[in-house]
């Protein structure tokens, strides 16, 4: 079973090593330690303290309210996937590029088979493959996945006794929190600042680390990047904090927390965004995890919960389930809250008859419509707070700056107030003389939006081309969003829900915004036989499918001879994803005809080829070498090929694990099409129990001129067998 179960491996290697102390340690993690009365007694109170303050989640409402609408967190609360590992430590900010079905695709192969589904009960306790019942755990998402609902949840049940009995205390803390502390501080003095009643009992606290939890949220928004060899940015050296009352920054008391130079023994969990990773790649981490967020079931129960109404919600989940951009974004639980936010007036308002959204940028239009037409009698002048607001997005995503305080409102003359809410949360932050309000927008998509709407509200006409330019260039994912959005809105179906509000936006942005997405279309043509072209070229597609603009798609690509992504080296081929292949189905529908289409060893399998079917009968040679499409692929290929308007020539299959159940359906593909005339089926699986049926396809199909058959599993007597066929029809090569 070892070889079908990597998970058993971990198991029998850990059991050889570590023997009977596996039990001891599982036990531990369900032992309570037993407290003195006053200890008890402090302890009641924290619990209630913490219960009282992680009851809730607060949301805003499309309205946009100044009045946080407040939710029970049971209620409202919808398990993630947690995996206790991370794939790839250095990922962009945006998985909505790369995921969707994809993603569930990946859980159904790697989860279930390779790595542990973890529950928020189990971040710290032993397990096969690891041990974490100290130290530090570390959970990675990103944005808006979820990571600080988990942490309030995990919190919530360990007060409520539901988890971590053998934790007496749980101190939480945020790093943005921890931002507003200006000095050198002891720990004593920073829990005692957030939790004054525990005063009497700290001392006998920090007597037993190992009963102590420690938990810091946000490690992406601190304002020091630290680096746990033993430096923060900017060469400041990292002093050690090796006692509760000594006084030092907090990145350096965090590091020794981390490092267990401070309370060894205790535990600490960290959360993050990926892209802040980097920093504890040398840190002392006993556990890896990361907020996968929702699949398919998760995604449904997120929006039964979210209408109430079970009509209501089946009804809009089967428009976002049919609508593969909307589908993708639906992993990560703060677009599925905007994305309910915004679909469910269109299903419950009868008169309505606004189109349903097709892309995200039509998506985010209409939900900022509905708060642009909520606040209008907020403000007087909607697009001036707008462009101002935007230009603060726009400083922000530059920067990747996501929380903004007085001095950034003051540079850009705002001033809080409940238009502003409807965009913008407030949080009240303590320093060490006075509280202070920074400001976060409700999502970081949502800046993302702002900051492409004030390019199109400015009445300073900046050169955008070189904006584009150089924010194209960036290969961080900052600007990705972004750009897609700033393409979106050049396109009246996305740009004409503001327009009521906002009035008629740039056009002299919108000729730029073309112009630029045009030649660099034509300039990543000319690189795409380069891995990096390939990228940026498929980085182009999604504007271009974001756009919506037919006649620009056919400019660009309609006269392309050639578009290349793949290569018969592997780590020369562009890995496409289910998204990916939409999209360019999408382009290529737009274009009269493309002479050649090379997906070899892209890996696009079944799921691709299902998103490339509408469009894929205009490729005149189509190599797809080397995708695992399997013969259901096959199927569906076939009917796409069927076409009436088919004009494909070459059909390249090699390595494609294809069998005899697929012959059929290529038959009835090249019998119907004028165009079939080449066939290349090397390398799969086909043994000397297909050749009757391959005989008679080879025979029947007149348009077929040449078939290549090598590297199957005929034998000698099958190989000759179909090598006779050349004699029963003039002009048919066989190979094989």
């Amino acid at each position: 079973m070892q070889e079908s179960k990597p998970k058993l491996k971990l198991i029998l290697k850990e059991i050889q090593s570590r023997g009977f102390d596996l039990l001891y340690n599982a036990r531990i993690g369900e032992m309570e330690g037993e407290l003195s009365d006053q200890l008890k007694g402090i302890q009641d109170q924290h619990k209630q303290h913490l219960l009282h303050q992680t009851e809730h989640v607060f949301k805003h409402t499309i309205k946009g309210d100044s009045k946080i609408t407040t939710i029970s967190l049971t209620d409202r609360y919808t398990e993630l996937i947690i995996i206790s590992t991370l794939r790839e430590r250095r990922l962009v900010e945006h998985e909505l590029l790369s995921r969707g079905r994809e993603h569930e695709e990946w859980q159904r192969k790697y989860v279930t088979s390779e790595l542990e589904k973890i529950r928020i009960d189990q971040l710290f306790r032993s397990s096969f493959g690891h041990s974490s019942l100290s130290g530090t755990t570390v959970v990675s998402g990103v944005a808006g996945i979820g990571k600080t609902t988990m942490v309030q949840r995990m919190v919530h049940e360990w007060a409520a006794g539901n988890i971590y009995p053998q934790f007496q205390f749980v101190l939480h803390f945020t790093f943005r929190n921890l931002n507003a502390i200006n000095r050198a501080v002891s720990l004593t003095e920073m829990v005692l600042d957030q939790y004054p009643y525990l005063e009497k009992i700290i001392e006998d606290i920090w007597m037993k680390p190992e009963y102590l939890l420690l938990v810091f949220d946000g490690l992406d928004e601190y304002k020091h990047q630290i680096d746990f060899i033993g430096h923060v940015a900017g060469d400041v050296s990292v002093n050690h904090c090796v006692a509760p009352d000594c006084r030092c920054e907090v990145f350096e008391m965090v590091h020794s927390l981390v490092q267990q130079q401070l309370l060894r023994g205790c535990s600490v969990l960290v959360t993050s965004r990926p892209t802040a990773l980097d920093s504890l790649e040398k840190a002392n981490v006993n556990l890896w995890a990361e907020i996968l967020g929702f699949l398919a079931d998760e995604r449904k129960e997120f929006f039964r919960k979210f209408f109430g109404s079970e009509q209501l919600a089946t009804n809009v989940f089967k428009h976002v389930e049919e609508n593969e951009i909307l589908y993708t974004m639906c992993y990560n639980p703060s677009y599925c809250w905007i994305i309910c936010s915004t679909l469910g007036p269109l299903f419950t308002q009868l008169k309505c008859k606004q189109p349903l959204p097709k892309t995200i940028t039509q998506l985010f239009s209409i939900y900022l419509s509905n708060l642009l037409d909520n606040h209008k009698r907020d403000v007087e002048d909607q697009r001036m707070v707008l462009q101002r607001l935007g230009e603060l997005a726009y400083q922000g995503v530059s920067k990747r700056r996501i929380v903004f305080n007085e001095n950034h409102f003051i540079q850009h003359q705002l001033e809080s107030s409940k238009f502003i809410s409807g965009f913008m949360m407030e949080i009240l932050e303590r320093d060490d003389t006075a509280k202070n309000i920074v400001y976060t927008f409700l999502h970081l998509t949502i800046q993302e939006f702002l900051a492409a709407l004030a390019q199109y509200l400015s009445p300073k006409h900046q050169n955008m081309v070189e904006m584009l330019h150089c924010a194209f260039k960036k290969d961080d994912g900052r600007f990705e969003i972004f750009i897609r959005f700033l393409v979106g809105l050049s396109t009246p179906t996305s740009s004409r829900n503001l327009e009521p509000f906002l009035g008629p936006l740039s056009h002299h942005t919108t000729c730029q915004v073309i112009d630029w997405l045009q030649a660099n279309v034509q300039a990543e043509i000319k690189n795409m036989d380069r891995v990096t072209g390939k990228r940026k070229l498929l980085n182009t597609f999604h504007y271009l499918s974001e756009s919506q603009n037919r006649a620009l798609v056919q400019k660009t690509i309609g006269s392309v001879e050639r578009l290349n992504f793949g290569d018969p080296n592997p780590k020369n081929a562009l890995r496409l994803n289910p998204m990916d292949c939409f999209v360019m189905s999408h382009v290529v529908q737009l274009c009269e005809s493309v002479m050649e289409l090379n997906l070899e060893k892209c890996y696009i399998q079944e799921e691709g080829i299902k998103r490339l079917a509408p469009a894929i009968h205009k490729c005149k040679v189509l190599r797809l070498n080397d995708n695992n499409i399997g013969d259901t692929g096959v199927n569906i290929l076939s009917a796409s090929l069927a076409h009436s308007e088919c004009k494909t020539k070459r059909l390249d299959l090699q390595d494609n694990n294809l069998t005899f159940a697929c012959i059929e359906d290529l038959r009835m593909a090249f019998s119907q099409s004028e165009s079939l005339s080449m066939l290349y089926l090397d390398g799969n699986k086909f043994t000397d129990d297909c050749i009757p049926k391959m005989r008679n396809f080879i025979i029947n199909c007149k348009n077929l001129e040449l078939i290549q058959l090598w590297r199957n599993q005929f034998s000698s007597d099958g190989k000759k067998q179909l090598r006779s066929l050349r004699e029963c029809r003039a002009g048919v090569r066989v190979f094989v």
